[in-house]
């Protein structure tokens, strides 16, 4: 174990559980790298990742971003490529994306598309499944108010779901956001997962939360207080 991340370690008590306001002071504490770390929220569910029916799988825009730049890749046609252009996507097409992506090409992050055409986009699907970049009409990529998915996407919007063991990993911002804009970015991801409990879930559903930076220690969230601020 390096020095650098020993000091981090031992800034964080172990098996103590902190108030948001604290945890998140912590994890800039304890951040020692040079480059700008993103800071990450893991929520353990008690759900059955199992069962398809307590999948929790959704978006949601985190006030103050992530703090990282978003290419957005628009397939549509007509007037809605204006529209996807002016909303500020960074490439917008129909074929012609397709046949570059089918290339090899995926110098993107997010994928946006109009019902009209998921037709054609559908051929990708092994291509943008794999690598989770398929637009979802549940996640609100697949519309016709592109104006609206492309700004909140280059707002901040984040998606997340249950992985193995009911987890889900959430960025919700950059070590050099101040205090307060980190933690309300953490309340709005919290606020929408509970909002997403599947009906099917049984008791308890925030079993345990932590926040970390890229490099840095998890630092332990009490659920109890979570909850009870919420």
């Amino acid at each position: 174990m390096g020095k650098k991340i020993k000091e981090a370690r031992e800034k964080v008590e172990r098996g103590k559980e902190y108030s948001v306001e604290d945890a998140i002071g912590l994890v800039k504490k304890a951040s020692f790298t040079k480059f700008n770390e993103t800071v990450d929220m893991a929520v353990n569910l008690g759900i059955d990742a199992k069962k398809t029916d307590q999948m929790v799988r959704s978006a949601v825009v985190l006030p103050h971003g992530t703090g990282k730049k978003v290419r957005v890749v628009v397939f549509a046609k007509g007037e809605k490529e204006k529209e996807a252009r002016d909303a500020g996507a960074d490439y917008v097409g129909a074929e012609d994306l397709i046949e570059k992506i089918q290339q090899g090409w995926f110098d993107f992050d997010k994928v946006v598309a109009t019902p009209d055409i998921m037709g054609l986009v559908g051929k990708l699907g092994k291509l943008l499944g794999p690598r989770g970049l398929m637009p979802n009409p549940k996640l609100g990529t697949v519309t016709f108010d592109l104006a609206k998915a492309v700004k909140e996407i280059k707002a901040g919007k984040v998606e997340y779901k249950t992985e193995k063991a009911g987890l889900i990993h959430v960025p919700i911002g950059k070590v050099s956001f101040d205090d307060q804009k980190l933690i309300e970015n953490a309340m709005a991801v919290i606020d929408a997962i509970i909002k997403a409990k599947p009906p099917t879930s049984k008791g308890k559903y925030l079993k345990k939360v932590a926040v970390s930076s890229t490099m840095g220690p998890g630092v332990k969230i009490d659920v109890g207080r979570l909850t009870a601020a919420k």
